[in-house]
C-alpha cells in the first residue's frame, strides 16, 4: 500500500470514530432524582394544666435599720467600733467631749440641792404658821423643777458615751475623732440587721392586674400564701430555702406603677447584703387549659415571633404567635395557636414556608420549671 492508500485508510478510520462519538456525546444527561422531603420533628398542641413560676428583680434590705445620732453638743474623743463590724446593744460607739455635760450636771445638781434645802426648812415652818402656805407651794415647785432638770442634766452625762441600740452590723461612721458635733441633726453612723434580711421585689401593675383576674393566682399573692419565694444571686447560686410572703403594700407607687413585695430570710451565713439585688422566682401558680410548646420551637426575627406549622399535604407556613409565661421547657403560647396544629420543634432551620416535610415526633422536653421573666 502505497502513501496516498495510507493516508485515505487513515481519514476514513478517523471519519467513523467520529460518526460513532459525535451522536453519544449529543445525548441529554439523565434528570437527577428528586430529593426525599426533610425529615422534621413535630408536636401536636393539645391544652393542659401547667404549673408557672415568675421571675422579677430585687433588692435586699435590712431587716432593721437604726440611725445612731449624737444627743449632745461637743467634740468626738474617741470613735470605739470598726466599720462594717457586728456590734452588740449597749457597746460604746463614740464618746463626747464631757466638759460641757458635766458642768450641766453639776450645775443642775446644786439647784436641785439648794431646792431640797428650802424646801426642808419650810415644810416644818407651815405647821407652826411661821410662813404662809404659798411659800411652802413655791418652794416645792421650785424643788420639782430642780431635780427635772437634774435628771436632764444626768441624761446628757451619759449621751456623752453615744452606744449602740441595737446588735447588728454596723456601717460608714460619717464623724471621725476631732469632729465637733451639735445635737440629733448630725447622723454618726447606722446599725443594721443582717440576720434576716427583706428581699423586697415590685411586680407591674399589669401583672398584678393579671394575678388578680385569677382566683387561684388572687388568693397566692396574699403574705402567709401557699405562694413560695426562692433567690437566685447574680452569679447564678440559688439559695436552697424558700420563704413565704411577708408582705404586700397595700397601694400602688405613683412613681413607678408598682407594688413592693417582701419576703424575710435567715441570712446566718451572710450570703445577703443589704443593698444587693438578686433574682427571686414566684412559684405555686398553675395555668388550666394552657397551650404551650418546646420553648425551642418559637423563633424570633426583628421583634416578632413565629413558629413554623405543617398543614395539609405536610406543607409549612409560618405563624406568628403571643407568648406567655415559660412553664420548664415549655414556653405557653397566649395567641396564634389552635388545638391540633402540628408545630416544628426540631429541624426549623431545614424548611421555610411551602416547603414540604416529613414530620415525625418530636423528643419530649421534661427540663425543669423555668419562669417568667420582669
Amino acid at each position: 500500500m502505497n502513501s496516498t492508500q495510507r493516508r485515505l485508510s487513515g481519514w476514513m478510520r478517523f471519519l467513523a470514530i467520529t460518526a460513532l462519538v459525535l451522536p453519544a456525546g449529543c445525548r441529554k444527561p439523565a434528570a437527577r432524582p428528586a430529593p426525599p422531603p426533610p425529615e422534621v420533628g413535630i408536636v401536636t398542641v393539645a391544652p393542659a394544666a401547667l404549673p408557672i413560676s415568675y421571675e422579677f428583680s430585687a433588692e435586699v434590705q435590712p431587716y432593721r435599720r437604726v440611725d445612731v445620732r449624737a444627743r449632745v453638743e461637743g467634740v468626738i474623743m474617741t470613735r470605739a467600733f470598726t466599720e462594717g463590724q457586728a456590734v452588740k446593744a449597749g457597746q460604746l460607739l463614740y464618746r463626747i467631749d464631757p466638759v460641757r455635760t458635766n458642768a450641766a450636771y453639776q450645775s443642775a445638781r446644786a439647784r436641785a440641792d439648794n431646792a431640797h434645802r428650802t424646801l426642808q426648812r419650810l415644810e416644818p415652818l407651815l405647821a407652826q404658821h411661821a410662813v404662809a402656805q404659798q411659800d411652802v407651794d413655791n418652794a416645792r415647785a421650785e424643788y420639782e423643777g430642780a431635780a427635772a432638770a437634774l435628771a436632764d442634766a444626768r441624761k446628757g452625762v451619759e449621751d456623752a458615751n453615744v452606744r449602740a441600740e441595737i446588735s447588728g452590723r454596723v456601717g460608714r461612721a460619717l464623724f471621725q475623732v476631732g469632729d465637733r458635733v451639735t445635737g440629733t441633726a448630725d447622723l454618726l453612723t447606722t446599725i443594721d440587721v443582717v440576720d434576716p434580711v427583706y428581699v423586697v421585689f415590685r411586680p407591674s401593675t399589669q401583672q398584678i392586674l393579671g394575678w388578680r383576674q385569677d382566683p387561684a393566682a388572687s388568693a397566692l399573692i396574699r403574705p402567709g400564701s401557699a405562694l413560695r419565694v426562692q433567690v437566685t444571686l447574680s452569679d447564678s447560686t440559688v439559695l436552697p430555702e424558700t420563704a413565704p410572703l411577708d408582705f404586700v403594700a397595700p397601694s400602688l407607687d405613683p412613681g413607678t406603677g408598682t407594688q413592693e413585695f417582701r419576703a424575710k430570710f435567715a441570712n446566718g451565713e451572710r450570703l445577703l447584703t443589704p443593698g444587693q439585688f438578686v433574682r427571686v422566682r414566684l412559684t405555686g401558680f398553675s395555668e388550666a387549659n394552657a397551650i404551650a410548646v418546646p420553648q425551642r420551637a418559637v423563633l424570633q426575627s426583628l421583634g416578632r415571633q413565629y413558629v413554623y406549622v405543617v398543614g395539609k399535604g405536610d406543607s409549612v407556613a409560618m405563624r406568628d404567635v403571643q407568648t406567655g409565661p415559660w412553664s420548664g421547657g415549655l414556653w405557653i403560647i397566649e395567641k396564634g395557636l389552635e388545638p391540633g396544629d402540628r408545630v416544628i420543634a426540631d429541624g426549623a432551620q431545614k424548611v421555610g414556608p411551602g416547603s414540604v416535610v416529613r414530620p415525625t415526633a418530636a423528643a419530649a422536653d421534661t427540663s425543669k420549671a423555668g419562669s417568667a421573666s420582669q
